[in-house]
């Protein structure tokens, strides 16, 4: 019933609806020429995740939590980073911000962040980089919160902690800060237990844009709080990106509300980025398997027939499958999909996909 309401409202996700999409089938496109990171003039880009490998080892097995992951993110974009739980998406963000705890690892690949591989570098050199050029939103305010102190500590903590500030500036610093996302002087004195969770969440956000970063993380920033406030949340980010024109991946698994939002559309499945698209074309034209699956799991306000509901289970990550990662869910599985794991290659302008249908 959220996304019905959200076509309601949203004209952008109405259109993208009704144009509907074609099945996957086998055709022959463009050759691929590029690795999905968009170009940006030479210049480096504010965020470069390439061939990330995240594995967990436990004592049942090492598990491969990320598989390879690259993707790009130009200044001032919005990138939806999507797909079903356990798949590998707060792995990402753990990593872009080096955070992985044990028994995870980062095993290979790079980060960088304007150019600076973050991989390698010591603790106190993260920490110098943290809030000033890579800051978080974290899933669930009401629990990133210390319910023992005032915002004022808790935003001034994080501000003093890379300046230095007057008790005066500090202040004010900070109620500009909580202006900038929609709240009242008034949240400054008060305890996270006397906010809405819509309230806690638009301070995260304050948190976050404090130092002014290149580059936000937010980790399912809307998710535990109602449709209405989902909407006031993703509209504040939204205001912050285009004021500050800072680069954001959201992590998400609502693609009605990221469809609001994004720019473009990061598709994970078992660890792996199965398709990077405009958020139009993900939308319109979805091309591999898994995400047309995605799209038609959506609810319609207009559709008079039951949800598709996609068979099968997600592979073991101790052993995933030396084809393609889809395959034992795949409707158009062919005899050369179990034997090579196909690549992400781009199959129209900005617009990648692994699978061998195309």
């Amino acid at each position: 019933m959220t996304i019905g309401l959200d076509e309601i409202a949203n004209p952008r996700l109405r259109q993208f609806k009704a144009s509907g999409h074609e099945r996957g089938s086998k055709k022959t496109g463009p050759h691929p020429v590029s690795a999905p990171v968009p170009s940006a003039d030479g210049e480096a880009l504010p965020l470069d995740v390439h061939n990330l490998h995240v594995h967990y080892f436990t004592p049942r097995g090492e598990i491969i939590a990320t598989n390879g992951v690259t993707f790009g993110v130009r200044k001032g974009e919005i990138l939806g980073l999507v797909g079903e739980s356990g798949c590998g998406k707060t792995t990402v963000a753990m990593a872009i911000l080096q955070v992985v705890q044990s028994p995870g690892r980062i095993v290979q690949g790079e980060i960088k962040i304007n150019g600076r591989d973050l991989i390698g570098l010591t603790e106190k050199a993260l920490r110098n980089l943290r809030w000033r050029e890579l800051a978080l939103i974290p899933q669930g305010a009401m629990n990133a919160l210390n319910p023992v102190t005032r915002i004022r500590e808790q935003m001034g903590d994080a501000i003093l902690a890379h300046e230095s500030r007057g008790r005066i500036e500090l202040e004010e610093r900070i109620l500009k800060l909580l202006s900038d996302v929609g709240l009242p002087d008034r949240v400054i004195s008060m305890y996270p237990h006397e906010l809405s969770g819509g309230m806690k969440q638009r301070v995260c956000i304050a948190m976050a844009i404090a130092l002014n970063p290149d580059v936000i993380i937010a980790d399912e920033p809307t998710s535990a709080l109602d449709v209405v406030v989902q909407r006031v949340v993703a509209q504040t980010l939204l205001e912050v990106k285009d004021r500050l024109g800072v680069s954001m991946v959201m992590i998400g698994h609502d693609m009605g509300l990221l469809a609001q939002v994004v720019d473009r559309m990061a598709i994970m499945y078992a660890g792996n980025l199965v398709e990077i698209a405009p958020v139009a074309a993900a939308y319109e034209k979805p091309l591999h398997p898994y995400t047309q699956l995605l799209i038609e799991s959506i609810p319609s306000i207009k559709a008079r027939k039951p949800l598709n509901v996609t068979e099968g289970l997600t592979h073991d990550l101790r052993n995933p499958p030396p084809g393609c990662i889809f395959q034992y869910r795949c409707k158009f599985v062919e005899p050369g999909c179990r034997d090579q794991r196909p690549p992400l290659v781009e199959i129209e302008q900005d617009h990648f996909v692994a699978c061998w249908l195309y």
